[in-house]
């Protein structure tokens, strides 16, 4: 099921919009040095810890805020069953974490992790959800900052209360169903490793396979080796051999684990220009129920 078009995201996508979705790591620095200095969330997390804060402490950059994925970008897991392992925030919770971390509506945002844009993309992907106009991620993130020769801190940071108010469905988002359907009748990307698609292993979930018809598409190809985005037209030229074009009729989604690799894999899609729906459960979800069918192999 679609929840929203695919306006505001086709509003950021294509080659002229790179610079609404990406930032450099100097480019981030004159804007801290500005009248209209820009939100910065550390959105840095590992699927099997140590948790994020820990990074945080031991630096960040100035005036950086950190942002938990698990608490803040996603709501709790509940017992085994629909919603997968990162299911959607509860909007008033998302807008209290968003607020307490200096979020205003009419102030923008960058996000950044360790470097692979994976937790920094799902926190541009939900802001963007509950309507946030303006979120950029930091290209290549943390590494691409001090690799730059840019400073760091260890200070805590006190933002001031933002006012952002989260109002959800200005991002298309896909259940079950809808990515059933769109891998029958549309473009349904895969956006594990091979071997996860395959079921040849299956490390997180209880379950190995892919859902059937959809199309391996690894986020790593999005990436050049140092972490940062490939160009807009190698990732459209990627995109295209899968079967996405921007003006393709054929809805296009994807998923991952549990909505955050997939995230990544709707950034680099809006890059490319071509809009995309996010199954937020994703694979964690689509196996809680046993009558969904379970494809492996290529």
């Amino acid at each position: 099921m679609t929840a929203a078009d695919s306006g505001p995201l086709a509003a950021n996508a294509g080659p002229r919009g790179r610079d609404r979705l990406l930032i450099g790591p100097r480019a981030l620095a004159a804007e801290l040095a500005g009248d209209r200095a820009p939100v910065v969330l550390d959105a840095r997390w590992r699927l099997a810890g140590p948790s994020g804060l820990d990074s945080y402490r031991e630096g960040h950059l100035p005036g950086a805020v950190f942002t938990d994925l698990d608490r803040d970008l996603a709501g709790p897991p509940g017992p085994p069953g629909p919603g997968g392992r990162h299911p959607l925030p509860d909007p008033a919770a998302f807008q209290a974490a968003m607020r307490a971390a200096g979020v205003s509506q009419d102030r923008p945002v960058v996000l950044y992790d360790d470097g692979d844009a994976m937790a920094a993309a799902r926190g541009w992907w939900t802001l963007r959800y509950f309507g946030h106009p303006d979120v950029r991620v930091l290209d290549g993130g943390y590494r691409a900052w001090t690799g730059a020769g840019l400073p760091v801190t260890t200070a805590a940071t006190s933002p001031a209360p933002g006012d952002f108010t989260a109002a959800p469905g200005h991002m298309p988002v896909l259940d079950a169903a809808g990515a059933q359907a769109t891998a029958s009748n549309g473009l349904l990307l895969d956006a594990r490793t091979g071997e996860r698609y395959r079921g040849e292993t299956e490390h997180v979930d209880p379950v190995a396979g892919h859902i059937p018809g959809a199309v391996s598409a690894p986020t790593a190809a999005n990436s050049n080796p140092d972490g940062t985005f490939r160009i807009p037209a190698d990732l459209a030229a990627r995109f295209t051999a899968l079967g996405a074009t921007p003006s393709a009729a054929a809805a296009v989604g994807a998923y991952c684990g549990s909505g955050v690799t997939a995230a990544h894999e709707v950034l680099a899609l809006a890059l490319a220009g071509i809009p995309a729906a996010l199954y937020v459960g994703s694979w964690s979800d689509w196996i809680t129920d046993p009558a969904r069918p379970i494809a492996t192999g290529p």
